[in-house]
């Protein structure tokens, strides 16, 4: 009985409307969200900021993650009793 219902899968009807769009909409909204697909292309240095001010910000951007931001404790929050 397996093996019967094995060839009848190879008799199911294939979908090749659908196949053909497969994942069209998932490249339509990478595409989307690209600002200037172009911009890959320019080999400008980029002005603006010097490379200390950059690495100092770079620095102080991947210790924000190093450290767990602290947590309040929202159960204390307004019992002084209204004082």
């Amino acid at each position: 009985m397996p093996a019967l219902a094995g060839l009848l899968a190879a008799c199911a009807p294939t979908t090749p409307r659908l196949d053909a769009a497969f994942g069209d909409t998932v490249r339509v909204a990478l595409a989307s969200q690209i600002m200037h697909p172009g911009a890959s292309a320019n080999t400008d240095p980029v002005v603006g900021i010097d490379g200390a001010s950059a690495l100092k910000g770079l620095q102080g951007y991947q210790k924000s993650f190093a450290e767990p931001a602290v947590q309040s404790n929202t159960f204390m929050i307004g019992v002084n009793g209204g004082k």
